[in-house]
C-alpha cells in the first residue's frame, strides 16, 4: 500500500533512495520515471506540488490540472513507496531565498516565462533538502530545466545523483503531458506537427513543416550544444532541436537529438 505524506516531521522519519518531483497530474511519462527510479533504489518517493514559484501566469496555475486520487493510483501501480503532497506553507514556511537559474535561465522558455526557472531550482532544491535522496530522476522533456538542475547541483555540490528519462510518446509521436487534455482532438492533431518538424533531417525542412500548420504559433525553434546549450555549430557533436509554441492557447515544449546536419 502506498503511503501519502504531507508534513515534514512524516517525510523526516523516513529514508528515501530516490526522488521524483512532479506537479502531479500523472500520466504514463511519469509512471516512466518512477519505473527508472526503481532502478536507481527500492524506496521511491515522489512529490506532488504545483509550484506557484513557477508560473508568471496566476491563471495558469490556477487552471494547472489536479487529480491526487488517480495520481495515488498511478504511482502505486508501477512502485512508488510513498507520495509527498506538501501544503505551500509546508514547502515555503518562511522567506525561502531564490535561487537564480543564471543567463540560460533567460534564454529560450526563460525569454518567454520571467522567473520560472528560478522558481523551478528553487522549489527542487527545497525538495532536495527535506527528502534527501540518493537519487532524483527528472524527464528530458523539459530538457532546459533538466540542463538547470543539472548545473545547480554541480556549482552547489549537492550530493545528489540526476538521471534522467526520455520523453514518452503517444502513437503519433506528440510528447505525452499533463497540457495536452487541455488541446482537445483538433488540438491533439495539429500538436502533431511538433514530432513530424523534429524528426526531419534538418533544420531547413523543421521550418518548412513547423510552418505547414497555421494552427501552430511557433515561439523559438533552435539547435543546440546540449551539453553548453550554445547554439549548435557545424562542428558540434551533441545537438539537440529545442522548440516551444501554442496550440489552442495552450503552450507545448518539446526536443529531440539530432545528427550533425544543420
Amino acid at each position: 500500500m502506498i503511503e501519502v505524506i504531507k508534513s515534514v516531521d512524516d517525510l523526516a522519519r523516513q529514508k528515501w533512495d530516490v526522488l521524483v518531483p512532479t506537479m502531479g497530474a500523472l500520466h504514463i511519462g511519469h509512471q516512466s520515471l518512477i519505473k527508472l527510479a526503481k532502478k536507481e533504489g527500492e524506496r521511491v518517493i515522489v512529490s506532488v506540488f504545483v509550484n506557484p514559484l513557477q508560473f508568471e501566469n496566476k491563471e495558469d496555475l490556477k487552471n494547472y490540472p489536479k487529480s491526487i486520487d488517480a495520481d495515488i493510483k498511478l504511482a502505486e501501480a508501477v512502485g512508488a513507496s510513498a507520495l509527498f503532497i506538501p501544503s505551500e506553507q509546508v514547502m515555503y514556511p518562511g522567506n525561502i531565498e531564490k535561487i537564480s537559474a543564471g543567463s540560460i535561465g533567460e534564454i529560450y522558455e526563460g525569454a518567454s516565462r520571467s522567473e520560472h526557472f528560478s522558481g523551478v531550482l528553487t522549489v527542487v532544491k527545497r525538495l532536495f533538502d527535506l527528502v534527501k535522496p540518493k537519487v532524483a530522476v527528472f524527464g528530458e522533456k523539459d530538457f532546459q530545466q533538466l540542463f538547470l538542475i543539472k548545473q545547480m547541483v554541480t556549482q552547489l555540490k549537492i550530493p545528489i545523483k540526476i538521471i534522467s528519462g526520455p520523453t514518452i510518446r503517444d502513437k503519433s509521436g506528440l510528447a505525452v503531458s499533463s497540457r495536452n487534455i487541455r488541446l482537445g482532438e483538433d488540438g491533439e492533431k495539429v500538436a502533431q506537427v511538433i514530432s513530424r518538424a523534429l524528426t526531419k533531417e534538418n533544420f531547413e525542412q523543421m521550418k518548412e513543416e513547423i510552418s505547414s500548420d497555421p494552427g501552430f504559433k511557433l515561439d523559438y525553434l533552435e539547435v543546440i550544444d546540449e551539453n553548453s546549450f550554445e547554439k549548435a555549430k557545424m562542428s558540434t557533436q551533441n545537438k539537440r532541436v529545442i522548440i516551444a509554441g501554442w496550440v489552442n492557447q495552450v503552450r507545448l515544449i518539446d526536443n529531440m537529438p539530432m545528427g550533425n546536419q544543420k
